[in-house]
């Protein structure tokens, strides 16, 4: 009897495929407060969550409440946060992307309004506030893509701190284990002509070879749904001759 692949075992989700959800902190995200009302909150602490590379700012409210959001790069415990559509266009800010100007450097922008922020959230993002119009405010994303939205949605106004932290490299395997398991990737990935032949279609034989074309249908058994799965083309892309 063989074992199942890797990726079937994967998209079952089992709890060692999950991400741990212990150290997280709380939402982080904007509070649901009225767009016309003006709020200030002050930065009580930078605080590091397990599986985000971006550091939290704990705020606190006048009323008391308090809240974790995203911060952005220079943001310093003691600094005081503004919160509405009156906000000046300053480091930290949270402002409607109708009220920010034109070339404005923003991030943890707000897809749909109250959403507390799902764009632009990994370290050391930014967007640009590219125009507005009639059909809403179109802002160019990190990925080079422009995306058009309500001008009622939030924004905060720099660019998000820990960025870099990618590029630094792991001094060890655990370590980078460690870092993967956190967010629930599974490390190391072992090639399939590795394995034996039980574990895996590609794997057994007297040398490391798949044996059988690589690209599968999508209506493949999940056993077998292992290497292209319905490429379109394979191989080398070849430049064409000119005339």
């Amino acid at each position: 009897m063989g074992k199942r692949p890797l990726v079937r075992r994967r998209g079952r989700g089992g709890s060692q495929f999950r991400a741990a959800t212990t150290g997280k902190i709380a939402r982080a995200g904007y509070p649901n407060f009225p767009l016309a009302g003006s709020h200030t909150a002050l930065v009580l602490d930078i605080v590091h969550e397990r599986g985000r590379d971006a550091p939290l700012a704990k705020i606190r409210f006048k009323d008391g409440s308090v809240s974790f959001v995203p911060a952005v790069l220079g943001l310093q415990v003691g600094d005081s946060m503004q919160f509405g559509l009156k906000s000046s266009i300053e480091r930290g800010n949270v402002i409607s992307v109708q009220n920010i100007p034109d070339g404005a450097t923003v991030c943890n922008v707000e897809r749909h309004y109250g959403d507390g922020g799902t764009l632009v959230k990994a370290a050391g993002g930014s967007a640009t506030i590219f125009s507005h119009g009639e059909n809403g405010v179109t802002v160019k994303l990190p990925s080079g893509q422009f995306a058009t939205l309500h001008p009622r949605n939030r924004a905060m106004i720099g660019t998000l701190a820990g960025g870099g932290v990618s590029e630094r490299p792991f001094m060890s395997a655990g370590g980078k284990w460690r870092n993967f398991r956190s967010r629930g990737r599974k490390y190391p990935i072992v090639r399939g002509v590795a394995q034996a032949a039980y574990a895996h279609p590609h794997g057994g034989g007297r040398h490391q070879h798949v044996g059988q074309s690589s690209t599968v249908s999508r209506d493949a058994p999940p056993g077998a749904k292992v290497g292209s799965i319905a490429a379109r083309k394979t191989g080398r892309a070849r430049l064409k001759k000119r005339n």
